[in-house]
């Protein structure tokens, strides 16, 4: 009798399919931000790449500039100013528009950029072929260059955003400065900055 049933109930096991369910990030990876140091990593890695000095500045203007993926990607030299050095940025996601400065070794990045991209095209960023450049593009070559460094965990374009943040709260900016920088609509979008930044209570106690 035992037999018998389970006779009957295999075919039906068998049949069942099970789903992987994705890993929540925590399980991917220990923290969901770089440091300014693995950012300069990241950077020096791409010097190998074949396209080294546009992969590069990729990466610095996301970090400098609390960019996401699709920012990045549709960023046009219409948007920077040489003469002021600013960057007009467009934000996405409804997301708040600003203007950034434009520090000195990011400027001469993009200018060289701007004097050497062949055939020319009004996106900042383009593959050799001249295209803009896509997301899921940067996604790999960030991917890949923490990979080179050893960074312990995959690292991700909206990693470098992170990285913006954390830092700007670290040097002791206001949450709403940080808010207006990264175009924050929403305040407690931002809020987590500052809560974890480790210069919070620096002056606690001092005289």
């Amino acid at each position: 009798m035992a037999k018998s049933h389970l006779r009957l109930i295999t075919p039906d096991i068998e049949k069942r399919t099970v789903t992987p369910k994705r890993l929540p990030n925590a399980d991917l990876r220990t923290r969901e931000y770089l440091t300014e140091a693995e950012v300069e990593r990241l950077i020096e890695a791409t010097k190998g790449n074949r396209w080294g000095h546009r992969d590069g500045t990729m990466i610095l203007v996301a970090y400098r500039h609390g960019l996401r993926a699709a920012e990045l990607a549709d960023l046009r030299w219409d948007q920077i100013d040489f003469t002021t050095a600013t960057l007009h940025v467009r934000r996405v996601k409804q997301g708040s528009p600003s203007t950034h400065p434009i520090l000195g070794d990011e400027l001469r990045r993009l200018r060289r950029l701007q004097r050497e991209q062949q055939p020319k095209s009004p996106f900042v960023f383009t593959s050799e072929r001249g295209a803009p450049f896509t997301t899921a593009g940067f996604a790999r070559m960030v991917e890949r260059a923490g990979a080179q460094v050893n960074l312990g965990f995959k690292a991700h374009p909206h990693m470098l955003r992170h990285a913006c943040g954390f830092a700007l709260a670290n040097k002791g900016h206001d949450t709403r400065a940080l808010q207006a920088y990264l175009g924050h609509r929403n305040i407690q979008h931002t809020v987590k900055y500052t809560e974890l930044t480790s210069t919070r209570f620096k002056d606690f106690w001092r005289s």
